[in-house]
Formats: structure tokens, sequence, C-alpha cells
């Protein structure tokens, strides 16, 4: 039986093999391993069509086995993080697919410190939620309340308030929230930093989360930045936890460029814990080589923000994220925040008086290229000799600069491969014929 957890939750097309059942199932499951009686959960959700019908789902889930279900509605999956974390709450339970379309959805489990959960602690999940039909249930008397509780958002508004109004501007931003739940309050607390804040891409309908905008199609965001002659572009993913940056020139500013510009000015301050840089092993060479030119030591994991923020914790790092633009930054959160990124990224041009362009010109990027190529049997590629000789010849001919990943999504039915190398050319030539392979003998 398939593992339900990947790297980011459990996810499928909404109604289809991701169904009410599973989070029903999911919703009694948690309640009976992380909360129990006398405690209650709190469920968010971003602005999908199918958001309402998983979270009712686990409100009944929750509330059979006699658990209170707080439900704070469209929220950012890092608010929904700083809430469940707050106190109150034995776990949180998000609603989102974060980047995927809007077909897609995804349920994700958080501890009560609003972490995301230890793999041992999803595998007793996993074992009740197939069982979900035997645990104890509550008599008549004791079923659990669900509670609209929308005010729970302004634990999470007033914290990242407070921060922004440390950091004075008045450069002119444009942010782009995917259509997602990040339009509930990016601009206000832009706006608080003294920044002239316009707010594009804000209006869902259900469908268009994601859908030609946001940060995992930043072209548009691209275009309004020079067509309105901004200083700085933001673009969110459907659930903000991602970011990635436009620079006043129109020019995409990655995750790694970003980590890039906050790591080095914090190591120019002293304010880097550890000198050090914990990034996933996508991340550009030339990211690490500038870090470590600095004096800085970076530190590798499996991609997933949850292995992001263990090697942060093992190692006593304050900062670390990933090329998609998650990033984390202790001081401020536990999880990654694309507007605690875009108040980092302001704090740092208004402090140094620098344009986003020229800071990222301390981190010159190797050539690099990423497929993603749907695979039904995305987890037998090790197991294929024809792709693993391939891999061996592309690895040697791009020679000791040059790396070749090759992994299965853990979010999607997919198989993701990454070039990298000194010469844009061979990098492009690589991975392209690295993607055709895959999709021929993993399908």
């Amino acid at each position: 039986m398939p593992r339900l957890f990947g790297t980011d939750g459990i996810r499928g097309i909404a109604n289809v093999d991701l169904k009410p059942t599973l989070a029903y199932a999911l919703g009694r499951a948690t309640a009976h391993r992380l909360a129990g009686s006398g405690r209650a959960i709190v469920v968010g959700q971003d602005t999908r069509r199918s958001g309402d019908m998983f979270a009712a789902a686990i409100v009944a889930g929750a509330t059979s086995m006699g658990v209170d279900v707080h439900l704070v509605g469209v929220v950012p999956t890092p608010a929904l993080a700083y809430i469940t974390g707050a106190g109150k709450f034995a776990a949180g339970i998000m609603v989102s697919a974060s980047h995927n379309p809007a077909r897609d959805n995804g349920l994700k489990v958080l501890d009560e410190h609003g972490m995301k959960l230890d793999e041992d602690v999803e595998d007793d999940l996993e074992r009740l939620i197939w069982g979900s039909e035997e645990l104890p249930a509550a008599q008549a008397d004791d079923l659990g309340l669900a509670i609209q509780d929308r005010e729970l958002l302004d634990l999470y508004l007033n914290h990242r308030l407070a921060l922004a109004a440390t950091i004075r501007t008045s450069l002119h931003v444009v942010v782009d929230c995917a259509n997602g739940s990040g339009g509930i309050g990016a601009g206000r607390i832009l706006e608080a930093t003294g920044a002239r804040v316009d707010v594009i891409f804000n209006d869902p309908d259900g469908l268009n989360i994601n859908h030609e905008c946001g940060a995992t199609s930043p072209a548009a965001l691209c275009r309004e930045v020079l067509a309105r002659g901004a200083d700085v572009g933001f673009a969110l993913d459907g659930d903000a936890d991602r970011l990635i940056a436009v620079d006043a020139a129109g020019r995409v500013v990655d995750g790694d460029a970003v980590l890039g510009i906050l790591a080095l000015d914090r190591l120019g301050r002293d304010k880097l814990p550890n000198g050090a840089l914990v990034v996933s092993v996508l991340s550009n060479g030339g990211l690490a080589e500038a870090v470590e030119v600095a004096g800085g030591q970076i530190i590798r994991t499996p991609v997933g923000d949850k292995y992001i923020l263990e090697g942060m914790i093992v190692n006593g790092a304050g900062l670390g994220g990933e090329k998609s633009g998650h990033v984390i930054i202790l001081e401020h959160t536990t999880s990654g925040d694309g507007v605690v990124t875009a108040l980092e990224i302001l704090s740092v041009m208004a402090r140094t008086g620098r344009t986003l362009a020229d800071l990222a010109t301390q981190v010159p990027m190797l050539p690099q290229q990423q497929r993603t190529i749907p695979a039904r049997h995305r987890d037998q590629w090790e197991g294929d000799l024809k792709l693993r000789k391939a891999i061996a010849r592309a690895e040697s001919r791009l020679g000791p600069a040059g790396r070749v990943l090759v992994r299965p999504s853990g979010t999607e039915p997919a198989i993701r491969v990454m070039v990298e190398g000194t010469e844009a050319g061979l990098v492009v030539e690589l991975a392209d014929e690295l993607a055709a392979l895959a999709g021929e003998r993993l399908n």
C-alpha cells in the first residue's frame, strides 16, 4: 500500500484520488492520536473550491471523536502554523495543495507547536486512518463542536504587522497573491513598512488559484513591475508559504538568490547563527560558493521544508530554505512564510540602499535546469538500468563541477530531473535528454 504522506502532507486530485472520506478519517485519526479528551484542533484552508468540502469532512471526523474543531477559514499556511503553535490547540490541519493547480488539494497536519509532523507520527496517523471506523467514538452527549473562530487570524496578523513596523522604507512594491490565501493580509502587512504597495491577482474564485500567476508563474508579475515602474515585486504561491522576487528590471530572483542575499547580509553583520545556511540538495552550487567564500557554511538536506527545518534545528542554524522560495527565518517563524521573506528583503534593501538587482549580483548562479515528468512508476527509476546509465554519462560530460539529481516527486505522480553545470547549452541538452528518457521508461 503506497504511503499517504508525501513531503508536504497528503495530496491528490480533489474528489478523485483525494476524497472527503479520507479527510473524515484523518479528522478521526488526528483527534485520537494528537488531541484526545479536553483538547481542540484548528482547521484552515486556502481559496480552492474543494476546501469547504474537505474542511467539513475533517470537522465531521474530529467532532465524532469528541474533539472541538475551531474553523479559522481562509488563511495562509504560515498563519495556521502560527495559530496552532500559540498554545491553545493540540494540532492543526491545513487544507491546501500550496502551489498546485486548483483541481488538486491537500491535507497538512501540524503538531501543537505548529510544526510539521515527524515521520513516525505520520506513520501512526496512516495506521489509524486505515482503521478509523474502529476507533472509539464519542457518545452523543460528548460530541465535539464546530466553532467558527475567524478572530484567531488576528494573532498572526498582529505579529507580522509588528515585524513590518520595524522596517522603514518608501519603496514601490507589487505583490502577486496568486489568487490564494496570502491575499488576506499580504498587502496590509507590507504597507506597514511605509512602502507603496500594489496588490495584484487577489480576486480568488475557487478555480483561479496559481493560474498564470504567483510564485510558479511569475511572468505576469515581471510585466507588472516594469509597467508600474516599481522597485521590487513579490510573488506568493497559493498558500503564501513561498515567495519568488522580481527586480526593478522585471527579472526573476529565485529562492536560492534570496537565500544568498539574506545569508550574506547576516554574515556581514555577524547575525547568522553558526555561520550556517541550510538548503536542499537542489539548491544552486553558485549559492554554496558565494556563502562559503564569505566565511559561511552550507548544510544540505533532502527536498522538503520539513527537512530544512530539521537540519536547522540539529545544526543550530537560523536561516534555511529552498530554490522554490520556501525560506525559514527561525527568529520570526518555524515555517516558510512568503510575507516574512518579503519583509526581510525589504529590510536589506532599506538598510543598505541597494537595489534587489545589485544585491543579487553577489550570488552568481551556475546554469541549472529542472524538469518535471509525469511518471506512473516514479519510484522505480533507480531500478531502471538504461536510465541509470544515461545519468552516469550525463555526469561524466558535465565534469567535476556538474551535478545530476533525479528524484520522485513527494507531492505529485512525477519524476524530477535537475542538471547543473558550467556550460548552459550542455545543461539544457542533458536535461532534455534525461527528461525524455525518464518519460519513456517510467510510464
